[in-house]
């Protein structure tokens, strides 16, 4: 019954003694090395056709079974030619005659590999694409800032100014933000506080000037996050810090701070923006509406199933950003 249950396999399989003599070759094998059931049986499985099986790899396969059992090789089969093949070795006890047998399969993996070879192909293409498209974004960015700049130089009401002036700040902050995932693959994950340190960075150099003595600081814990996770939590800090900047402080304000926190507690986060700035007595802007930062804000906290949380007062204000599963987790 094992002899007739063999032959109806589809892959090439051999059952070799300790001496890897041939016991059995089923019809599979036969028919792709074309050989004949008397010239194999019997015979030492390396000397098979030629030598064929005679490969380094293979013999530390078959005399190693227990270090490594499976091994792939580049062989000739006739009528086919060139072909990648997986063997597969295991030790069987023969019950029967109380002796050790190898079951070695054999298995034609030429068009798994010749697809893996097409698909780490097109990955590498859409990445090069993927890196020019942002190239391409970054330089259009820049432009657009140029010219955003220099129309509210231009122009005479104070009103059209500030928009303007809000419009170029906002897209230097994306600028900023694709700037620092520009060294990134697509959808690899990003080390959070290497990413937001050197956005706290780019955003302290780009929008503080010598005369304002105000810092940003980052202290993100050790975490990982997917690119596009990434990206949002980066535009979300650019607003509440571009925010801070114009808001938080007074023209005389001798040491301004703000601090970038975010803080894990699995499967939750939360991310926070705290500025010691005026907060609640003293700004002039509590009772102002909500612009289109908040707005920016509010849709990406959605986004990344979280909610915003504002907390103002005589030492500052604190802006959080806490998903869902966070306050449970800390319970």
């Amino acid at each position: 019954m094992a002899e007739a249950v063999m032959e109806t396999i589809r892959h090439p399989l051999l059952v070799l003694d300790k001496e890897l003599r041939v016991v059995k070759a089923n019809r599979a094998f036969r028919r792709m090395f074309v050989v004949d059931r008397r010239e194999v049986q019997g015979r030492s499985f390396y000397a098979l056709d030629g030598g064929r099986w005679n490969i380094p790899k293979l013999r530390f396969l078959l005399t190693n079974l227990l270090a490594k059992e499976v091994c792939e090789v580049e062989a000739d089969v006739p009528g086919i030619g060139r072909r990648t093949l997986l063997l597969n070795a295991r030790k069987l006890l023969d019950e029967s005659n109380d002796r050790t047998l190898v079951l070695l399969t054999i298995e034609d993996i030429s068009g798994r590999c010749a697809d893996e070879r097409q698909t780490a192909e097109l990955l590498r293409q859409n990445e090069t694409l993927v890196r020019e498209m942002q190239h391409r974004i970054a330089n259009s960015l820049q432009i657009i800032a140029s010219i955003l700049l220099m129309k509210a130089r231009a122009v005479q009401s104070e009103e059209a100014r500030m928009h303007l002036e809000d419009t170029h700040q906002r897209i230097m902050s994306v600028a900023a933000v694709q700037q620092q995932l520009g060294i990134g693959r697509l959808g690899e994950q990003i080390e959070l506080p290497s990413y937001l340190s050197r956005l706290c960075e780019t955003l302290a150099a780009s929008l503080i000037g010598a005369s304002r003595p105000i810092s940003i600081r980052a202290d993100v814990a050790e975490t990982t996050v997917p690119s596009a996770t990434a990206v949002s939590i980066g535009l979300i800090v650019t607003e509440l810090v571009i925010n801070a900047l114009k808001h938080a402080f007074n023209p005389d304000t001798a040491a301004g701070l703000i601090v970038v926190t975010y803080e894990v507690a699995e499967p939750g986060w939360r991310l926070t923006v705290a500025d010691n700035g005026m907060g609640k007595a003293a700004s002039p802007h509590n009772n102002a509406k909500p612009g289109l930062g908040t707005g920016i804000v509010r849709a990406l906290a959605k986004q990344l199933e979280g909610r915003a949380e504002v907390s103002m007062g005589s030492s500052g204000t604190s802006v959080s950003i806490a998903h869902e599963s966070f306050k449970s987790a800390l319970a």
